[in-house]
């Protein structure tokens, strides 16, 4: 059994010491550096943009899981290659054109995530599951951190397993939203592979032992 991926939330961490926060996901057994970046448009918030990403693409030791929660995405795969990221994540609802989207993601260098919000069905992906590296279930409707977590997400956990076993895909199941240990067990058990963590892990009073506790889940 492989342990559980966990990828720490910026989103949550101290803005006004970013570089001490840093410093201490590169210390932890951290897998991934989870990035939100949010355009004000398809989500209500407007999170940080590259000139602040590309210091912080500079300071993190883990690989980068970018994740945009943005309209066409697909116009910043450069800027998003140039910071180094390893996953790039676009939503479901943001492309029209998925497949080819994914496809200049992959072209790009990087692997390629699709995302889906809490009311998009599992389903969807069917056509293009066996093309992902990954798939993010959103636990939470994206736009803000600290959000209650949405039980269903356990049963859409369960459904994208089945359907990816189906079908031969290799895609990982991340889940952000919401995560802490007592829902991180649950998305353990019923499938997830990534543990995406952003008040657990930045308000814990150690955040390398909560980055412990849950790859241990």
């Amino acid at each position: 059994m492989n342990r559980t991926l966990v990828s720490p939330s910026l989103l949550s961490a101290n803005f006004a010491n970013l570089q001490a926060d840093i410093e201490k996901i590169n210390q932890s057994e951290a897998d991934w550096l989870h990035l939100d970046i949010m355009d004000g448009v398809f989500v209500p918030n407007i999170s940080f943009g590259f000139p602040v990403l590309k210091h912080v693409a500079k300071l993190s030791q883990k690989p980068l899981d970018v994740h945009l929660m943005i309209v066409s995405p697909e116009k910043f795969i450069k800027e998003v290659k140039e910071l180094g990221t390893m996953m790039m994540n676009v939503h479901y609802e943001a492309c029209s054109h998925l497949h080819r989207v994914v496809q200049q993601i992959k072209d790009a260098g990087m692997k390629a995530a699709v995302t889906l919000n809490p009311a998009t069905p599992v389903m969807l992906l069917t056509d293009i599951i066996g093309e992902l590296d990954m798939v993010l279930l959103m636990s939470v409707n994206p736009g803000f951190g600290g959000q209650k977590f949405i039980p269903h997400t356990l049963d859409k956990v369960k459904e994208l397993r089945e359907l990816i076993a189906r079908s031969g895909s290799q895609a990982l199941i991340e889940v952000d939203g919401g995560v802490n240990l007592e829902t991180g067990k649950q998305l353990v058990e019923a499938g997830a592979d990534v543990l995406v963590a952003g008040n657990a892990v930045f308000k814990a009073p150690d955040m390398i032992d909560m980055i412990h506790q849950l790859k241990s889940l």
